[in-house]
């Protein structure tokens, strides 16, 4: 069985399997949508994360009627999205730890509290 992200697959049973044009998946590579990698003789070799993206790409080419310059952008923004979680977990584990870890017993520790006092001069 080979990992997710392992690449395997050539251009030919790629473009068989999701019935694709091997000349279509050589313009999705010239346009940065799909980075498949490379032997050393230059062949093509897909992952399954890169047919996942391609499906992707075909679901809202074909079904969506998006062009490939909005599908670039959809997968900036998904990426990008991904990102975000990612660091958002990656904070929440910290804040546990923290808060675990703290003798403090402040309810939210992101939030300080501080009071200020307003003084007012007259003329």
């Amino acid at each position: 069985m080979h990992g997710y992200e392992e690449p395997v697959y050539l251009i030919s049973v790629v473009a068989k399997v999701l019935t694709i044009h091997p000349q279509t998946l050589r313009q999705y590579e010239r346009e940065g949508l799909i980075c498949p990698s490379r032997t050393d003789g230059k062949m093509r070799l897909y992952s399954q994360r890169d047919i996942d993206k391609i499906k992707m790409i075909q679901r809202l080419t074909r079904d969506l009627g998006v062009n490939l310059a909005g599908v670039d952008i959809i997968i900036r923004l998904k990426e990008k999205i991904q990102s975000f979680e990612d660091e958002i977990e990656e904070l929440k584990s910290q804040m546990a730890y923290s808060n675990k870890n703290s003798l403090n017993t402040v309810k939210n520790p992101l939030v300080k509290r501080e009071s200020y006092e307003i003084i007012l001069f007259g003329e």
